[in-house]
């Protein structure tokens, strides 16, 4: 299904709590997914202010959006992470339930993890972009 991926993570720079620092792609499509926002199929916003429920319909969402060009979890080449928090210990958090997840060998791959102060809806408090390495 995919292109050869390769993922690296040279011993000069720090160790990762599960990303790599480096991914190298060497043929293929790319897919690019719209950020998956805890959003349900009616365009309701779900769990507003609960990062869990949150993470978990982003999740699934993200499956869904992979499904829709032939990929998986695994054929991610790159990922953003928007979480509402200035706070190290909730985005902690988010990342461990992030990488537990269906989708958490997404995470593997060149990964980077953002508080920010808002997000698009009212009550958001998460948003993953990802990359997609696809076949040819």
């Amino acid at each position: 299904m995919t292109a050869e991926i390769t993922r690296i993570n040279p011993v000069e720079l720090h160790p990762t709590p599960g990303y790599h620092h480096i991914t190298v792609v060497e043929v293929g499509r790319t897919a690019f997914l719209a950020g998956q926002c805890p959003i349900d199929r009616s365009g309701v916003l779900v769990g507003p202010g609960d990062l869990d429920t949150q993470i978990d319909q982003v999740a699934a969402n993200a499956i869904t959006a992979l499904s829709a060009v032939g990929a998986r979890p695994d054929h991610v080449v790159r990922s953003v992470i928007y979480v509402v928090s200035s706070d190290v210990a909730v985005l902690g958090v988010a990342w461990q339930r992030l990488t537990g997840s269906v989708i958490g060998s997404a995470f593997t791959t060149a990964s980077t993890l953002v508080g920010v102060a808002q997000l698009g809806f009212p009550g958001q408090l998460i948003e993953v972009d990802l990359t997609v390495a696809l076949s040819s």
